[in-house]
């Protein structure tokens, strides 16, 4: 039987070979999956010889294929939060947050018993993340995608946090909240028609309901979402709206030719990729 370390050298080797970024990350943390435990209890398996899994060669190589490593766990992590993630639903990524935290940050500073409101939420990351580290807010989350509402439910299920999740169209959504909320916040697909993705984990795996942004800059349902968040938001209220590193001045131009808003500011990732504008509803 193979030993850890040898099996983890040998995964870590083919998983750069098939391009994956961080194969040795990966390869750990396909072993801790495989073994029922942590990244860092593998590393210290791999210092006492432990054997290799015997699930570990398969899941090496479905990854090696591009399955999102995240599919192959059934697992994502999001700031304090564990989600559960798999085919259907977005994988939420680290910059996403980055933009998490600036909608936290604008319901901290909306009251004690903030509203907000997350629109496209996928996997629910936000929207949990959201009532996790700002427990007195009244959370509202939409998703369009069957799958990916059933994973969102899934993870509040799991999280036991309390959030209103519904299914339906972040364009229509929550007419009863008109006026009232303090904070929407949204993730929505924003990739221009035609552009096809480089990474195999993005190109082949997430929905194409979550990237595809509706028209060649990829700001058509960027800002159909917007004009919802305008009319749910309170004047004062704050937008945060993720989009692509090469947005960073189309959107806020955009959302400022509406008249909807002022206080336009865009903002840059922990990367110092232009990643989220943060606008206030006039």
């Amino acid at each position: 039987m193979t030993d850890l370390r040898s099996a983890v050298r040998e995964a870590t080797r083919r998983l750069a070979e098939a391009g994956v970024a961080s194969a040795e990350t990966d390869a750990v943390l396909l072993a801790a999956h495989a073994m029922g435990t942590s990244a860092a209890d593998v590393r210290k398996a791999m210092v006492l010889g432990a054997p290799a899994p015997a699930a570990y060669d398969s899941l090496v190589e479905e990854r090696a294929a591009r399955v999102p490593l995240q599919h192959l766990t059934g697992r994502a992590g999001f700031r304090r939060l564990e989600l559960h993630v798999g085919p259907g639903v977005f994988v939420p990524r680290p910059e996403t947050e980055f933009v998490a935290g600036l909608a936290i940050d604008a319901a901290r500073a909306a009251g004690e018993v903030p509203v907000v409101v997350d629109l496209c939420t996928g996997s629910g990351a936000i929207a949990l993340a959201v009532k996790d580290e700002v427990p007195a807010a009244h959370v509202y989350a939409v998703e369009l995608g069957e799958d990916a509402h059933a994973w969102a439910a899934q993870n509040a299920s799991s999280t036991g946090l309390d959030i209103e999740l519904v299914h339906g169209d972040a364009t229509t959504a929550f007419p009863e909240l008109d006026g009232t909320v303090d904070v929407v916040v949204s993730n929505p697909p924003y990739i221009p028609v035609g552009m096809v993705p480089i990474d195999p984990e993005v190109r082949d795996h997430d929905p194409e309901l979550a990237l595809y942004g509706g028209s060649d800059d990829g700001l058509a349902i960027p800002l159909a979402v917007a004009a919802r968040a305008a009319g749910l938001l309170r004047p004062g209220g704050v937008l945060v709206m993720e989009h692509a590193d090469t947005q960073g001045e189309a959107l806020p131009a955009a959302l400022a030719r509406t008249r909807a808003w002022r206080d336009i500011e865009d903002h840059e990732d922990l990367t110092a990729r232009p990643r989220a504008t943060v606008a206030v509803r006039a």
